[in-house]
């Protein structure tokens, strides 16, 4: 028991927590007995590993239980760790994702499955949703929005054309960096992607680095090139700088101070309901008039509130969109079931893409 007295020395606080350590790790431990077990279970009956819908529940009860001084975002980080080493003594996961190594979708993917699974870098968006449908990968990681750019149509695109389930949401703060390993005034040239240095204009202008940019494929190509060219910077995510063994010169240097991204997580099998969830549809119109409007009436007349709407061209005929429409609540939920019943009748075909915890914050 943890006994605090008055002018305790340095060394007597120390070997305190050393106790505590070593019962946390007991614990630890204890716990994961039981998690071996539960992995047992799983894989007999064919339970997912990860499931989004007890990962939510779980964090709430900690955030529940916790009484300080650590705030919430502590113990949940802990606790996501603590969940990526279960994953690993269940069955270890692999998790695919728009690579290469350092993008903000890797950034994105560990931050949500922690470092003690497997992960996948692949060079498109389509190749992460085959490697899902396909069981070379257990989960992917897609940029699907963006708080600046809008929506990722590559995403929305394989959405519509393959049979994965969406099963959770991140939603990722994205703050750009400049990494190199010499100081500011030494940079002579600065790689990114053209969108980021967009993204970057008002910084770029103040520092007189906005006519020595070199676009590139990704932010992890650039961190690689200011690793190996002297002078050469790069702007790209921390993990990068890390990924790369580069220093950190300038932090948050974009615009847009309040650039959010969102990614789903994207499996095989549905997620359960959590209590707060969302669900994804796609459909295309009957080619008549209004159509639109009926289904989201149909949404509408049946309780449903609507988040998210995105169009894109069919590719089929001219002039033909499909549509992408986020709900509040899990499709099992009665008035959500019931709106989505509805609204087929005014569609060609109207997919559910999957129901998913909503994320409430950004990480």
């Amino acid at each position: 028991m943890l006994v605090l007295q008055e002018r305790m020395t340095l060394e007597e606080l120390r070997k305190q927590i050393d106790e505590i350590d070593r019962e946390l790790v007991v614990l630890l431990n204890r716990r994961a007995e039981i998690v071996v077990e539960v992995g047992k279970l799983k894989n007999a009956d064919g339970s997912p590993i990860y499931a989004p819908e007890r990962e939510k529940l779980v964090f709430e009860k900690i955030k529940a239980a916790n009484k300080g001084p650590l705030p919430d975002r502590t113990l949940v980080a802990i606790y996501r760790e603590l969940m990526s080493g279960s994953f690993a003594l269940e069955k270890p996961l692999r998790i695919a994702y728009l690579g290469p190594q350092g993008s903000f979708s890797h950034l994105a993917a560990v931050g949500k499955f922690g470092q003690s699974v497997e992960y996948e870098p692949v060079m498109q968006i389509r190749s992460v949703f085959d490697e899902v449908s396909r069981g070379h990968a257990d989960f992917g990681v897609v940029p699907i929005e963006n708080s600046v750019g809008g929506g990722v149509i590559d995403t929305l695109d394989a959405l519509f054309e393959t049979d994965v389930q969406i099963c959770a949401e991140i939603n990722r703060a994205i703050h750009h960096n400049l990494l190199a390993m010499c100081p500011l005034e030494q940079v002579e040239r600065v790689y990114s992607k053209p969108e980021v240095f967009a993204q970057c204009q008002r910084w770029l202008g103040e520092t007189n680095l906005a006519g020595k940019t070199i676009p590139v494929a990704s932010t992890s190509a650039a961190a690689e090139r200011a690793r190996d060219e002297s002078g050469s910077g790069a702007i790209g995510s921390t993990l990068a700088a890390e990924l790369y063994g580069l220093k950190l010169v300038c932090e948050h240097v974009e615009d847009v101070t309040h650039n959010v991204t969102r990614f789903f997580v994207i499996g095989r099998k549905p997620a359960g309901r959590s209590g707060d969830d969302k669900t994804s549809v796609a459909f295309t119109t009957k080619d008549e008039p209004g159509a639109l409007v009926n289904v989201l009436l149909a949404l509408r007349e049946s309780g449903v509130n609507m988040s998210f709407i995105e169009s894109r061209p069919s590719k089929k005929r001219n002039w033909e969109y499909y549509f992408f429409v986020d709900v509040k609540g899990h499709q099992h939920e009665p008035h959500v079931q019931a709106g989505i019943t509805e609204a087929r009748k005014h569609c060609l075909r109207l997919n559910v893409l999957g129901s998913y915890p909503r994320a409430t914050e950004v990480e």
